[in-house]
C-alpha cells in the first residue's frame, strides 16, 4: 500500500514537472532572452587610426520593470533606468574591476582608467 502512494506521489511530480516544462517553453520561444538578461548582437571594431580603436556594439536586452539596457563590467546589461534617465553613467558600474570610471564633462558618457594609466572612454549615442 505505501509502495502504491510513493508511485502515485512519483507520478505526479513528474507530470507535473513536464507540464511546467511544456508551459515555459510556450512562453520563452527559440530567440527570446530570459527577462533580466542581454546579449551582443553586432560588434563592430575600427582601428583605422594609430593608437585609437573605435568600437561600436549592439545589444538586445530583455530588462524587467524599472530597468534598461546600460553596461555592467564592460558587458551589456540591465540596469536601474533612473541611472540612466539622470546621466550617472559610473552608478552602473560599467568599467572592470580595478578600473576607476569618471563621468565626461557634459554627462555625454564616461571613462574607464586602468592602473597602467590606459583611458577608455565611451559615449551614449
Amino acid at each position: 500500500m505505501q509502495l502504491l502512494k510513493a508511485l502515485w506521489a512519483l507520478a505526479g511530480a513528474a507530470i507535473c514537472c513536464f507540464l511546467i516544462f511544456v508551459i515555459r517553453s510556450q512562453f520563452l520561444k527559440e530567440g527570446q532572452l530570459a527577462a533580466g538578461t542581454c546579449e551582443i548582437v553586432t560588434l563592430d571594431r575600427d582601428s583605422s587610426q594609430p593608437r585609437r580603436t573605435i568600437a561600436r556594439q549592439t545589444a538586445r536586452c530583455a530588462c524587467k520593470k524599472g530597468q534598461i539596457a546600460g553596461t555592467t563590467r564592460a558587458r551589456p546589461a540591465c540596469v536601474d533606468a533612473r541611472i540612466i534617465k539622470t546621466k550617472q553613467w559610473c552608478e552602473m558600474l560599467p568599467c572592470l574591476e580595478g578600473e576607476g570610471c569618471d563621468l565626461l564633462i557634459n554627462k555625454s558618457g564616461w571613462t574607464c582608467t586602468q592602473p597602467g594609466g590606459r583611458i577608455k572612454t565611451t559615449t551614449v549615442s
